[in-house]
């Protein structure tokens, strides 16, 4: 079975390869090991491919096709180093969920019991976690060896992998040999490894897998992260140079090359540009000592701001209350006057509620909500109002009815979820 297996293997690699190169190239980055001894199906730590025989024996060519991409694109999107304060288990379902529709619409034939669901295409895991049931009893497709649920210390971590300190011995000997050998095959060339060399070393390290790899330490996540990122940047060019770079791949790529910035950080910015401080040209009084220099002088003007928050019952207490407190700490820096206001199908009875810069912006405690969602009596009571604010920050997941026309006001989305807005300034809250 051995030999079939390893076949397998090599051809499916091969394969991918040829038909779709951008996975591929993410996939030679891996050398082969069999963990048949404790690996139930496959499983990755962000360094190898590690394997059951017994398991890709029972696979189709294609399905080992699909099982090697898979482990190859949680390197790529960095899902080792994506999780922080998030639980383990909820994590690795969540970032099934968002391979695994990636790999089906670019061709690629799963195992039977690969996680997928249509409502989740599209999403990233951090969007996808919040929607997964904290019971849900199912389980990734492959081991994710690379983390564990504590963030302890080296010595509560090997515990809780279940390795004794032989094991984990054993496993850093193996690595040093490994890497090793990786350094006297790429002598005279620092980038050997990328590329052909994966290849020879997969075939060295095949059969070495007899424990379960440590969980990887901060400093060697940031590393890796490091080398993928560049990985998947060199396998996306070689991929479009050959015309075979799928467009949900492609689209996943760039978004995933982009420098990423949290949404607190763009909203500041977006306030800090229609902050309206500016120089001020005045003629100085008439009793100034002549002679002198006339420089300008700075002035600024209140910028009024308005919020709406989307009470249709998709957003939770927790995330608004959240929300209010990062335009709270902006607008005190900005010197914005806060004109607060709720919709769902209509605007809230209450509203609005006014707050200068030097005021504590509260959430309503009596505010209520629960309908349907319509984007259009918030715009239209803007439109109304007496002044058009500077700017107004709709908080919402996107899902309801949008005016046909664009205001004339700028205005910016915080979208929780995947929804996408016809007009205005959209950032992700996820």
């Amino acid at each position: 079975m051995s030999d079939s297996v390893e076949t397998k293997l090599s051809a499916a690699r091969t394969k991918l390869i040829l038909d779709r190169p951008f996975l591929g190239a993410l996939v030679l980055r891996l050398p082969l090991i069999d963990a048949t001894e404790w690996c139930k199906t496959t499983g990755t730590d962000a360094r190898s491919f590690f394997y059951n025989r017994e398991y890709i024996d029972g696979l189709s060519l294609e399905q080992t096709q699909f099982m090697l991409a898979h482990d190859a694109l949680h390197c790529a999107l960095l899902h080792f180093s994506r999780r922080q304060h998030r639980d383990k288990h909820r994590w690795d379902i969540a970032c099934d969920f968002a391979i695994n529709p990636l790999l089906i619409n670019d061709g690629l034939t799963p195992p039977s019991d690969a996680l997928h669901l249509k409502e989740y295409e599209g999403m990233t895991a951090e969007e996808i976690y919040p929607l997964i049931d904290d019971k849900l009893d199912q389980d990734p497709l492959d081991q994710h060896l690379y983390d564990q649920d504590s963030g302890e210390d080296d010595d509560s971590q090997a515990g809780d992998s279940g390795l004794d300190e032989k094991d984990i011995q054993k496993q850093q000997e193996i690595d040093k040999q490994n890497a090793e050998k990786s350094e006297d095959s790429s002598s005279g060339n620092k980038d050997s490894d990328e590329g052909s060399g994966a290849k020879s070393e997969a075939e060295q390290n095949v059969g070495e897998g007899s424990a379960p790899p440590p969980p990887l330490k901060e400093g060697e996540k940031e590393d890796l992260a490091v080398q993928w990122q560049q990985r998947m940047a060199g396998a996306a060019q070689t991929a479009m140079q050959a015309g075979k770079l799928g467009g949900g791949m492609a689209r996943m790529v760039d978004h995933l090359l982009q420098p990423q910035l949290p949404w607190r950080m763009l909203l500041a910015r977006y306030m800090t540009a229609v902050a309206r401080d500016d120089y001020s040209f005045t003629r100085p009084s008439s009793r100034r000592e002549a002679g002198g220099a006339i420089y300008p002088s700075l002035r600024s003007s209140q910028i009024n701001l308005t919020v709406i928050l989307d009470t249709s019952g998709s957003i939770v207490d927790d995330e608004m209350s959240s929300f209010v407190s990062e335009i709270n700490a902006i607008k005190g820096q900005m010197r914005a006057r806060v004109t607060l206001h709720a919709c769902d199908a209509r605007m809230a009875e209450d509203g609005p509620w006014v707050y200068e810069a030097w005021e504590e912006m509260q959430i309503p405690e009596d505010l209520q909500g629960g309908g349907g969602t319509d984007f259009c009596p918030a715009i239209d009571w803007v439109n109304q109002c007496d002044q058009p604010p500077d700017l107004l920050v709709y908080f919402t997941d996107a899902q309801g009815n949008f005016p046909e026309a664009e205001p004339v006001f700028p205005i910016i989305w915080l979208v929780k979820g995947k929804s996408p807005v016809p007009f205005g300034q959209r950032i992700q809250l996820n």
